[in-house]
């Protein structure tokens, strides 16, 4: 099973621990193979929309910084409850703030 970790963007300023504990958090991940793909986001960004045959791109931003996504990771476990308890880890790591999790479906 495939899941797409969300982190939104915080106020907070990362310091070296948060560094440091996230490598290492990345690190186990990827040794064990459960981490598939991670990054930051553009917090601007763009969105298309369509109307029939009309296509429009509109130039972000689109929410509050605090509410736009800032970063994700893309894993694949046996289970739903171990995505949750990897985003546990997670929240721990990093603190307050919200995340958003995401089965994702297909090959």
């Amino acid at each position: 099973m495939r899941y797409l970790m969300m982190q939104k963007a915080g106020d907070a300023e990362p310091d070296e621990k948060l560094y440091a504990d996230m490598a290492a958090f990345v690190e186990e991940l990827t040794a064990s193979g459960v981490l598939l793909a991670t990054g930051g986001l553009d917090p601007v960004g763009f969105k298309m929309t369509s109307a029939g045959d009309e296509i429009t791109v509109t130039d972000g931003p689109f929410t509050e910084a605090k509410e736009a996504i800032g970063g994700f990771a893309l894993i694949e476990v046996r289970s739903k409850e171990e995505a949750i308890e990897l985003c546990r880890r997670f929240r721990r790591i990093v603190g307050d703030g919200e995340s958003l999790i995401h089965q994702v479906y297909g090959p």
